[in-house]
C-alpha cells in the first residue's frame, strides 16, 4: 500500500500521473488548509479530521472520490460528459475535470457543504 501522494503517482503511467498531479495543485489550491493522507489505498485529502475528496486511476481512467455524495447531483451540469457513479467522478488524462470546477472552495459549515456561496466544486 502507497504511505504517501507521491508513491500513488509514481506508480501511475505518465499521462495518468499528469492528469493527477494537476487535480492534487488543483485541490492543494483550493483547500490549502487540507492535510494529504492516504485512505483506502487512494490518495485523499481530509481537512480538520475529516475526509474531504480523493482521487486514483484504474485502467482507462481516472476517478476523483467524493465524500459528499450531493456535490455529484450539484455540478451535474458542470460534469456533463463525465462518467459518474454515487461518489465519484470517472475522466480520462485526455479530458480532466477542469480547474475552474475544483478550485475556490471554503468549506461550509462542519467543513463540507455543497453549494457554499463562495464554492465551486470542492466541497467534495
Amino acid at each position: 500500500m502507497p504511505a504517501s501522494h507521491d508513491e500513488v503517482l509514481a506508480a501511475l503511467p505518465a499521462d495518468q500521473r499528469r492528469a493527477l498531479e494537476g487535480l492534487r495543485a488543483d485541490i492543494r489550491r483550493a483547500a490549502p488548509e487540507a492535510v494529504e493522507t492516504i485512505s483506502y489505498g487512494a490518495a485523499a485529502f481530509k481537512l480538520d479530521g475529516r475526509s474531504l475528496v480523493s482521487y486514483g486511476a484504474a485502467k482507462g481512467h481516472c476517478s476523483l472520490y467524493v465524500q459528499n455524495l450531493a456535490v455529484v447531483a450539484a455540478f451535474a451540469a458542470q460534469l456533463e460528459g463525465f462518467r459518474l457513479t454515487k461518489g465519484s467522478v470517472l475522466f480520462t488524462p485526455e479530458r480532466p475535470i477542469a480547474a475552474p470546477l475544483v478550485r475556490g472552495h471554503r468549506p461550509g459549515p462542519r467543513g463540507r457543504g455543497a453549494g457554499h456561496p463562495a464554492s465551486p466544486m470542492i466541497a467534495w
